[in-house]
């Protein structure tokens, strides 16, 4: 099996392991990847997810060996269209990158996360990245287009300027500029990516969970609209969660719990 699921209560660590191929992407992993996280989506007990690749790569991209057997057969991409009439989209040609989960991913990247396991990386929510670890499109050198999420994620990222350069040139992007521009939310030493991604994923599943999953959907339901529009939407994902949750919390708050920022007893 090239990906497996290994559980520690309320989170979950996906593993790509292709080590031979730098965890390259081919379509027998894509499925696994999707089936994984359709997975982690549905397990009620399941908070956040962080997707790893073991042997010190993320993900060096999309198999362009079997990219290269689509020359003269190019029928399987056919089968990744999105479908004319709206409907449910088939995976990604990376796995998950069209999922749209109602939880947690945190990206935990060693070595390179290039080209489409770039995409990849942009498709989780937060990036923790070893000091030694890099971006880039290198796909560019190939003729291969980003079809994976990459040049509408990454500009949302870092703006439009930076984007661009980033994706015309094709250069590697070092974790310290990775953090600097935004790119990546944590830089940590080679070798620990997993292990701090996997803290960071059991504080956040720490918290009262519908509070939690409505801002973070919040923060996507509002990309693109004016800002009357976007708080409006705000109001309306967020007052059930509060209803739900919020006005409990609160009144622990008041019977003393949680002063001066302590989040050591909830």
């Amino acid at each position: 099996m090239t990906v497996r699921i290994e559980k520690d209560g309320k989170v979950w660590t996906v593993i790509h392991s292709r080590p031979e191929a730098r965890n390259a992407m081919d379509p027998a992993s894509a499925d696994a990847l999707e089936d994984a996280f359709n997975a982690f989506n549905a397990d009620p007990e399941a908070c956040v997810a962080v997707l790893w690749g073991e042997g010190g790569a993320f993900c060096a991209g999309f198999d362009l060996k079997y990219s290269a057997s689509l020359v003269d057969n190019p029928r399987p991409l056919s089968s990744l269209e999105y479908p004319e009439n709206g409907g449910p989209a088939p995976r990604g040609p990376m796995g998950p990158t069209r999922m749209e989960l109602d939880k947690p991913v945190i990206a935990a990247i060693a070595g390179p996360a290039v080209a489409g396991g770039f995409e990849v990386a942009l498709w989780c929510d937060v990036r923790i990245m070893e000091a030694s670890a890099y971006f880039g499109v290198y796909c560019r050198r190939w003729g291969v287009p980003l079809i994976d999420g990459g040049t509408v994620r990454l500009p949302r990222l870092v703006g439009t300027g930076r984007a661009m350069e980033i994706i015309l040139t094709g250069r590697k992007v070092p974790s310290e500029e990775a953090l600097r521009i935004g790119c990546c939310e944590q830089v940590v030493p080679d070798g620990t990516s997993r292990q701090a991604a996997e803290a960071m994923a059991h504080e956040i599943a720490r918290f009262p969970q519908a509070c939690m999953r409505a801002d973070r959907r919040s923060v996507y339901l509002q990309q693109g609209l004016g800002v009357r529009e976007a708080m409006e939407r705000e109001w309306a994902n967020g007052v059930p969660a509060f209803a739900a949750e919020g006005a409990v919390g609160a009144a622990r708050f008041a019977s003393g719990k949680g002063r001066h920022g302590d989040f050591s007893d909830l």
